[in-house]
């Protein structure tokens, strides 16, 4: 069963813990994506909190897909940095895929020779 996040409105800013409960993280997870230069250091307000753009949430989510499938914050904030984010993607998921490839035959290596010592 997957969570659903409540969809921000458009234009507006939103506050830490609106853009945390939209995309899935912690607020922890936001100081610690802008400390590493994933996320442009958000606008205050008035009362020094602090205000995202809505691009944020999705944002956050892509990065936590990215990690899903194994690309680390430094791949990914590579990709977040590139003039040309569709050839940064492609190069580090065909990078990934041989990755897995390479992970796949040694769990197959491994499966083979415990089979053998069950038969």
């Amino acid at each position: 069963m997957s969570v659903q996040h409540k969809q921000p409105e458009k234009g507006r800013f939103l506050r830490s813990g609106e853009v945390a409960s939209a995309s899935g993280v912690n607020f922890q997870t936001l100081r610690y994506y802008e400390r590493r230069g994933l996320l442009a250091t958000p606008e205050r307000n008035g009362s020094g909190h602090r205000l995202y753009p809505p691009h944020t949430v999705t944002l956050l989510r892509m990065i936590k897909g990215a990690q899903r499938v194994g690309l680390s914050l430094d791949e990914i904030a590579s990709v977040i940095a590139s003039d040309d984010t569709a050839a940064s993607i492609a190069v580090l998921a065909k990078r990934r895929v041989v990755e897995i490839d390479a992970q796949i035959a040694e769990l197959r290596a491994a499966r083979d020779a415990l089979a053998s010592y069950i038969d």
